[in-house]
């Protein structure tokens, strides 16, 4: 086990454009991965699990290390000489790393690690608002399952095969994947890989989407045939999973304020094989209103906090702050009036956030119903799902029946 020069500076060099350029994690692995052709697969899993780790520890790591925002190029390296110490590695002899001193770095660890804000490396807001929401003990074990790494989980795309022909045609490709219990369409990958270069995936066979995700196509109980909206469709992973559902058979309008997510979503679509989805943006309020009473189903997968998915993007600990949530909080009251009007008599809807907080899930729908397009609905049944408990995202989604 030894550190590799080109690999660490590059992991400098992309911490340093999350950290003080705020650029988004993801895109930046995305680039690292691609700096050197030369490097095998344990040299990009080096570079991506060490920028997520110090990502996700950010805030342990510079405490231990002493170092304070913004961090210039000297306290990058300490704060990765706290990630090789913590991980067993031996410092090599490199001028960046004279001195580090292994023994306090330990001792640090050890007494930072007393208190859960530090320990979980988090903002001190978001622990207090997670204790407020969620009691001492769930926020204890809820922001610990949120610190583990993502596991890869596909979701076999229905329209092209089953789960049993994609499991064995990714075993040819040495891609060993198991069944998840309760999940007909999900498989997860023993180890990571970089499934997104397979012709398995060019040939639209399965889409990567946490399981518990997975779970609100499902919670909508659409049928083929139906008049279907998914109103905050994004990039659509569940607007593809509604499509699969449906078998290509009626109508799916897939919605967005953004034109740019709706074009990524249709060239998944076009390699998924779904082509009963029409694309609107919403640009004016006249695009909701033309669809007052029309849809058998529909859903509000809405815009949160987050909150749930801190392990797959573990920088949105950082970017996140408490006056986006308490605007979140207002925009979803907005989004539930709104577009529920869209459900007809008899039709079904379902509210969806990727959150773990109340406030964020059964606070709003317990709210919505008071409100006067509200009490048309019957609140059918909801599921709250924490990390903590499902070793996957934490999710809310409600189903709720617009009365006859």
């Amino acid at each position: 086990m030894r550190l590799h020069r080109n690999l660490v500076y590059t992991t400098i060099d992309s911490l340093n454009a999350i950290f003080n350029e705020g650029e988004y994690a993801d895109k930046v692995v995305a680039r690292a991965l691609k700096k050197d052709k030369r490097w095998g697969s344990s040299d990009r899993k080096f570079v991506a699990e060490t920028i997520y780790e110090i990502v996700r520890w950010k805030r342990l790591y510079a405490e231990i290390a002493e170092v304070k925002e913004p961090f210039d190029r000297d306290n990058l390296w300490r704060m990765f000489a706290v990630w090789a110490v913590l991980r067993g590695y031996p410092i090599p002899d490199w001028r960046q790393l004279e001195g580090t001193p292994e023994r306090k770095i330990k001792g640090r660890f050890d007494e930072l690690s007393k208190t859960r804000a530090l320990k979980e490396s988090i903002p001190d807001w978001m622990d207090e608002l997670g204790v407020k929401e969620l009691g001492e003990a769930v926020w204890s074990k809820e922001i610990a399952a949120q610190n583990q790494p993502a596991k890869v989980i596909l979701r076999t795309n229905t329209l092209k095969g089953t789960k049993e022909s994609l499991r064995n045609t990714l075993m040819d490709l040495n891609i060993e994947t198991e069944y998840l219990k309760d999940q007909p369409e999900a498989l997860v990958l023993k180890e990571r890989a970089n499934v997104f270069l397979t012709d398995a995936f060019k040939q639209g066979l399965f889409e990567v989407q946490d399981a518990n995700s997975q779970l609100v196509a499902g919670f909508l109980d659409v049928k083929p045939g139906m008049r279907v909206v998914d109103t905050c469709a994004g990039a659509g992973g569940k607007t593809l999973h509604i499509a699969s559902l449906m078998e290509n058979k009626g109508q799916l309008i897939a919605m967005d304020l953004y034109e740019s997510k709706l074009k990524q979503l249709k060239l998944r679509a076009k390699r998924n094989g779904a082509f009963n989805i029409e694309y609107r943006i919403i640009d004016t309020t006249k695009v909701i209103k033309k669809l007052h009473e029309k849809a058998d189903r529909v859903l509000i997968d809405a815009p949160c906090s987050g909150l749930g998915v801190l392990k797959r993007n573990p920088d949105a600990k950082w970017k996140l702050q408490p006056e986006f949530i308490d605007n979140i909080r207002k925009v979803q009251s907005e989004v539930l009036e709104s577009y529920s009007k869209i459900v007809k008599p008899g039709g079904k809807l379902v509210y969806a956030t990727c959150s773990v907080l109340p406030s964020e899930n059964q606070e709003q729908v317990e709210k919505f119903l008071k409100t006067e397009i509200g009490k048309q609905f019957t609140f059918i049944k909801d599921r709250k799902i924490l990390a903590s408990e499902s070793g996957f995202d934490g999710f809310y989604m409600a189903l709720l029946e617009r009365k006859a």
